[in-house]
């Protein structure tokens, strides 16, 4: 089942694509691509800058058909402490309102904002 990307979906990418500086995280190519690493149903992380990176098609696709290898990647990245973090976090369960939706969009632009000035 393919999740429906929204506003904060697309601005959430762009956040990730500036702090890669739109290159690949993981082969250093031109990136395209928001890889998260828990799947974007868990809403307690789907907007954590820890549980995404920047990637290209290949290696987005490469991250897919190998787990283990994106998990390693991604505890390399984050450290030992951090990935553990990220992976508690990802457990919490946290409701989807409009209320929610809307904090998380001005924090987002916000974010952004500051990201582009740098």
């Amino acid at each position: 089942m393919k999740i429906r990307l929204d506003k904060n979906d697309r601005l959430f990418s762009h956040e990730i694509k500036l702090l890669a500086g739109g290159k690949c995280e993981y082969c250093g190519k031109e990136g395209n691509q928001c890889s998260h690493f828990h799947s974007r149903r868990k809403f307690s992380t789907r907007y954590d800058t820890d549980n995404a990176c920047w990637a290209c098609f290949s290696c987005h696709k490469y991250f897919e058909e190998h787990p283990n290898i994106h998990s390693e990647f991604f505890e390399k990245r984050l450290g030992s402490k951090k990935y553990e973090e990220l992976n508690i976090r990802a457990m919490a369960i946290v409701k989807r309102t409009r209320l929610n939706e809307e904090a998380i969009n001005q924090n987002l632009k916000m974010r952004i904002r500051i990201l582009s000035e740098l």
